[in-house]
């Protein structure tokens, strides 16, 4: 039996199971390829080590010593030098964040990555991160993820619609494998391809390849969320200030998307070679890292740190540290807008969770000072930025919210983050981080087919020309035979003396008969009115099999609009199309 041409549920819980497994083995690929350059650049080169989350071997404390700090902007800009020669070199594509090449394949490529694709985004995004890049590993991932779900559809000879759905259940396998977030990662496969919709049929799949990745991952750099547990009393007299908090987010959220792409924008338009420009902008994000040395790689360690308050860990340079928490998100959107945008490889989930958190502790450590009895802490209030700010920009709110729970626990949160990221996602308008999403399934290139209105369904009957023939009620059997000879049909409208529609007489049922029509006449037949389109009346001619049909109004007679009429109408139409495309 033909892989094919199994039932959905069977071939996609197959591929689900396939999808997750390649998933699994490349997010760990690429966790491990990290490292080796973290190592290389970091631990070696500079003689730093970067804050972790708990979930990957942090802990709450953590001081900030580096053997050769001068080095930092050095190892960024020649990681981003590196990342952006290997990129150019072999796969252009696969340069920028990854996740918005995947969902542009998707859309507009029927699915298609190239293979090189895959091993030249885990090398070259593993760079970028490792030596400092302010970057998040989930895009990449979801492109690797991606690309395997493309190359299996080729292998296994799938349709061009099951190709994207492999590629969109790749995306979400990817990154809910890399999070740690099976869950949430399967609704993301359905809701980061559209900005106002969801892609209902890659959840089952997704749930499928999400669970069998996070397993295979799990099973290697352990299950514990990545940042923890935390739990805490919902206390409802937040929820005014999650509010306000939603605000800020989406006003960040729009502020880190149009950041993002003016610098892109400049960057394709500078009139240097693409192998000088990721050495431009990584000089920018390691001078910025220089000074701000939180801003560096996913900075997954300094949220942690945020959520277990440890201000105190945060290198100040003489500063208030209250002052560097305020300015961190800003800071943040540059570096990761330098490194990426110039040419560098990475993904934008992991700086916009961070973006997020810091905005969180900013607005919690206000409302901390103002209302100290409500809050207490400033960990929800983190926790619920990292929901509100990228559930803006990503356009995928309910993924994020779902994604976010699941790597901190933080369920009892849920109310205040689901009022907060409802607002930001709000106030964020249309921008999205992701420029290749579409609006919904009616603008994607993938489903125009269905809903392409039919030429025939767009042409009313009033834009027809109608013949005026018919029959009176009074009309003798040998006049309705003249008329259908001269005609050539089968079939002749009757009318009433006041003009109003009655029915038709056959052909069949008057031949060899003599006398008036009246006897003969078929009432009830159906008619259309010149409102209705072309596509019914062809529809009423089929059933008939007849030549015309008769068009009404309010019950009266107005014509007959034949079959030659109507296609002569249909290739007006048609030319006109034609010419509107060209």
């Amino acid at each position: 039996m033909r892989f094919s041409s199994l039932s959905y549920f069977e071939k996609w819980f197959v591929m689900g199971l396939i999808i997750g497994v390649v998933a699994g083995l490349g997010a760990l690929a690429f966790y491990f390829s990290i490292r080796l350059f973290e190592f290389l650049f970091l631990s070696h080169l500079v003689q730093l080590q970067l804050p972790r989350p708990v979930g990957e071997g942090g802990s709450g404390s953590y001081a900030f010593e580096v053997g050769r700090y001068y080095l930092i902007p050095v190892s960024v800009m020649l990681g981003n030098t590196l990342s952006g020669l290997i990129v150019y070199t072999f796969a252009p594509e696969a340069e920028g964040h990854g996740t918005d090449a995947a969902i542009n394949a998707y859309h507009n490529l029927q699915g298609k990555i190239r293979r090189r694709v895959i091993p030249v985004k885990t090398i070259a995004s593993a760079i970028t991160i490792g030596s400092g890049g302010s970057a998040g590993r989930e895009g990449p991932t979801a492109q690797i993820a991606a690309g395997i779900g493309s190359v299996l559809a080729d292998l296994l000879r799938l349709s061009p619609e099951d190709r994207r759905r492999a590629v969109a259940v790749g995306i979400g396998a990817g990154i809910g494998t890399i999070f740690k977030t099976p869950i949430g990662g399967a609704i993301l496969a359905a809701e980061i391809l559209y900005k106002r919709d969801l892609e209902a049929e890659v959840i089952y799949p997704a749930l499928v390849a999400s669970a069998v990745g996070y397993s295979i991952f799990g099973s290697v750099v352990g299950f514990e969320p990545i940042f923890g547990y935390y739990s805490s009393p919902f206390n409802p007299l937040r929820l005014p200030m999650y509010a306000a908090l939603g605000v800020l987010a989406g006003l960040l959220a729009r502020l880190y998307v149009r950041t993002f792409y003016a610098v892109s924008s400049f960057f394709k338009s500078l009139k240097v070679t693409d192998y000088v420009k990721p050495l431009l902008g990584g000089a920018v994000a390691g001078t910025l890292s220089l000074a701000f040395p939180e801003v560096m790689s996913t900075g997954y360690g300094w949220v942690q740190l945020l959520m277990y308050q440890s201000l105190s860990s945060f290198p100040t340079f003489g500063l208030p540290v209250v002052l560097i928490v305020v300015i961190l998100p800003l800071v943040k959107i540059l570096a990761t807008s330098f490194t990426i945008g110039s040419g560098g490889s990475g993904g934008v989930f992991a700086p916009g969770l961070f973006i997020g958190a810091s905005l969180g502790a900013s607005v919690g450590l206000a409302m901390g000072f103002l209302f100290p009895s409500v809050v207490p802490s400033i960990v929800p209030f983190v926790i619920v930025g990292m929901i509100s700010l990228f559930g803006a920009a990503g356009k995928a709110p309910l993924a994020v919210l779902v994604m976010v729970v699941e790597m901190t626990g933080s369920l009892q949160l849920l109310p205040g983050a689901m009022i907060a990221v409802a607002i930001s996602y709000l106030v964020s308008g249309s921008d999205s981080i992701y420029k290749s999403q579409v609006v919904n399934r009616r603008e994607s290139p993938a489903h125009k087919s269905e809903y392409e209105r039919p030429i025939l369904a767009s042409i009313r009957l009033s834009e027809v020309p109608l013949r005026n023939f018919s029959l009176r009620e009074s009309d003798d059997v040998d006049r309705a035979r003249e008329i259908m000879k001269e005609l050539g049909v089968f079939s002749v409208p009757v009318v009433s003396g006041s003009g109003k529609f009655l029915g038709s007489v056959y052909l069949q049922d008057i031949d060899g008969r003599r006398g008036s029509i009246s006897e003969f006449v078929v009432r009830g037949s159906p008619s259309v009115r010149p409102t209705s389109t072309a596509e019914e009346a062809l529809e009423i001619m089929s059933k008939n099999r007849s030549r015309w049909v008769a068009v009404v109004e309010r019950g009266e007679f107005k014509g007959v609009v034949l079959l030659e009429d109507l296609l002569e109408a249909y290739r007006r139409e048609l030319s006109k199309v034609k010419e509107t495309r060209v």
